[in-house]
């Protein structure tokens, strides 16, 4: 068994509590939270599971191995770099920090200390993102676009812009189902309240080939969007997370491109172009929790060393596209380059 606690019983913090207690392999020994009557009604549905409003104990506690965090994103650099210096392994809430010279510092003293950091990318562990990397990997072909909207009324959030609370999801997705990643990003928004940040993005992410993707997220639509499509030279993808079985719908669309480059020795650059419309199919999805998968590959991997899927470095590729889309943003739009990715080991 392996002894975990969580930290923060907000928004996400019961999530993690209620499929913590329900992995075998995982022990739930406490919950902190400074908010003590969260705690009391929390201790009243799991009896045996420790409360304190005090991380340091957490941190001295023997019997904890590892730490989740769910708390406010400009506190998890503090936390998980604590809990890492304790030698616990971290599992961290998105976005895994608030700038990308944090997340480093995250990452490499992970790696020094041989400990495993995930961050909760929790869509890439769902049946269909999974099922997108699938495909995208075998039938899409040359990757032309991606496109995907995020909208919904609320919720304001008064610490971090739209960016890093909705484009976070899909900028995660992007980053595990196309293996090209972007080289530079443009973003422009608005906020719609006096001294609060935006409210409503565009980014669109450039990248070495002819790929180009665009993310629109919003906090004022007066309906909830989740939908995402991918095409490609063989195939196109249309992501609907808020269908309730179909979310994902395969086509075999397209369109096909032929040169004339010649015509009576004079140099005419003619493009023919041929459409092409096949069947639709809507994969079989696996409908396994993702954050219960995300936590039971977590455990896995403390237990054999590996990486998880979403670990330090994916989350720091993340952060660094939000971070310089928000530089962007304060430019009205100006395309701002990004460090090239680098693994660190």
């Amino acid at each position: 068994m392996i002894g975990i606690a969580v930290v923060g019983y907000g928004y996400w913090g019961p999530n993690l509590v209620r499929n913590i207690a329900e992995i075998p392999g995982l022990d739930l020994v406490s919950v902190c939270d400074l908010d003590r009557d969260r705690l009391t009604g929390m201790q009243a549905r799991y009896p045996t599971v420790e409360i304190t409003d005090n991380f340091d104990e957490i941190l001295g506690d023997s019997r904890i191995r590892a730490v989740a965090i769910a708390t406010p994103v400009f506190s998890h650099f503090q936390l998980a770099m604590k809990a890492l210096m304790a030698g616990k392994h971290v599992f961290v809430e998105k976005p895994m920090a608030s700038s990308s010279d944090e997340a480093r510092r995250m990452v490499e003293e992970a790696a020094r200390r041989r400990l495993v950091l995930a961050v909760d990318h929790t869509f890439i562990h769902t049946g269909a993102v999974r099922k997108m990397r699938e495909i995208a990997d075998s039938g899409l072909g040359d990757v032309y676009y991606y496109d995907s909207v995020r909208v919904n009324l609320g919720l304001f959030q008064h610490d971090v812009s739209v960016i890093w609370d909705l484009a976070v999801h899909d900028l995660s997705i992007m980053d595990y189902v196309l293996r090209e990643k972007p080289v530079a990003v443009s973003a422009t928004g608005m906020s719609h309240v006096a001294g609060e940040p935006e409210n409503i993005a565009y980014l669109t992410l450039f990248f070495d080939s002819k790929l180009i993707a665009h993310v629109h997220v919003n906090w004022l639509a007066p309906v909830k969007v989740r939908r995402t499509l991918i095409g490609g030279s063989n195939r196109m993808i249309v992501y609907d997370d808020l269908e309730p079985s179909e979310k994902i719908k395969v086509y075999d669309k397209g369109i096909t491109l032929n040169g004339n480059p010649q015509r009576n020795g004079e140099k005419i650059h003619q493009m023919l172009v041929g459409y092409r419309t096949g069947d639709m199919y809507a994969p079989r999805l696996d409908r396994t929790e993702a954050l219960a998968r995300e936590l039971t590959q977590f455990m896995e991997c403390i237990e054999s060393g590996n990486r998880p899927i979403a670990d330090g470095n994916a989350g720091l590729r993340v952060v660094r596209v939000l971070e310089a889309a928000t530089q962007s943003l304060a430019w009205r739009g100006r395309i701002v380059e990004l460090e090239p990715a680098r693994l660190i080991a």
